[in-house]
Parts: structure tokens; C-alpha cells; sequence
């Protein structure tokens, strides 16, 4: 990981990180509809993660976005609560631990930012995924939090984040 950088969203890596996003997601053969696919927000990450709270963080290689992953209030549930957000990383750096040092990071400032869980929602068949999610802490729990708009996505998991 020696030339790997995690570092916070830049305005000029919207575009970047937007195409990374829809490609992992178009490998996987996630549905476009109901997945972070077709939020609004995709093309324009940086500016939706300027509130208080909020952090979104990309992986650079060679001064190309290779992946990324949020932190923000997970909206319509306790303000103590926060969603894990847009995890994706291109196939060319996986297995690399660059998921867990990407985890580590998007928790830490969970913590220093008050919150007391977090939450995350995937697909049944991002099974690696749900592998580091589990690594870090997460449980599966039976019933969505929150109004993510991602109605495709139907694994549901929770950390608490003082254990």
C-alpha cells in the first residue's frame, strides 16, 4: 500500500469517482434502478459531503481515484446514527487490504463525529463485502434503518461503534 493515499473528496474528483462507482457496479450486476447507481448525488460527491458529519474519502494510486467510501447522518433515523456510504473499489486494487484501512478510516471519523452506530446496506451477492463488513464489526440485522432510497439493496448490517 506504499503508494496508495486515502484522503478526502476534492472538487475535481467528482467525475473520477462517479465512473468508478458505476463501473464496480455494472461488474457486479447490481441493478441500476435502487442502488447508489442512480442517486442524484453520484456526480457531484463532493459537494454532498460538505455538511458537519459528513466525510466522503477516495483511494489514489498514480494520482488516479481507484475507490472511495462516506460517512453521513443516515437520514430519517436517531441523529446518533450513521450510514456507511458508496464503498466501492475497482477490481485492480481488491485484496490489497485497502477495504480495511478504508473502513478503519470512514469509522474513525464516525467516532470523533459523535455517532454511535453504523449502518450499511448491500447486496445479497457482495459477499466480500459483507466479509470485510463483518471483519469491522458489523451484524446483519432483519430490518432496513433509515431512508436510503436504496429499495435493491436487501442486506442489512449495524456496528456498534463504542465496542
Amino acid at each position: 500500500m506504499q503508494d496508495i493515499n486515502i484522503r478526502l473528496i476534492q472538487p475535481g474528483d467528482n467525475q473520477q469517482i462517479a465512473k468508478v462507482i458505476r463501473e464496480v457496479l455494472v461488474e457486479s450486476g447490481a441493478p441500476k434502478k435502487g442502488t447508489a447507481y442512480e442517486d442524484k448525488s453520484l456526480d457531484q460527491l463532493y459537494e454532498t459531503y460538505q455538511n458537519a458529519g459528513e466525510a466522503y474519502f477516495v483511494v489514489e494510486e498514480n494520482d488516479k481515484i481507484l475507490g472511495g467510501a462516506g460517512i453521513a447522518g443516515l437520514d430519517m433515523e436517531n441523529e446518533k446514527y450513521c450510514e456507511l456510504q458508496k464503498m466501492y473499489f475497482l477490481k485492480v486494487i481488491r485484496g490489497r487490504g485497502i477495504g480495511t484501512a478504508m473502513m478503519k478510516k470512514c469509522l474513525q471519523f464516525a467516532k470523533e463525529n459523535t455517532y454511535t452506530h453504523c449502518y450499511i446496506e448491500t447486496l445479497p451477492y457482495m459477499k466480500a463485502a459483507q466479509k470485510l463488513y463483518q471483519r469491522s464489526g458489523f451484524k446483519y440485522i432483519n430490518e432496513r434503518l433509515g431512508n436510503t432510497g436504496h429499495h435493491n439493496c436487501d442486506v442489512w448490517m449495524l456496528k456498534y461503534l463504542n465496542e
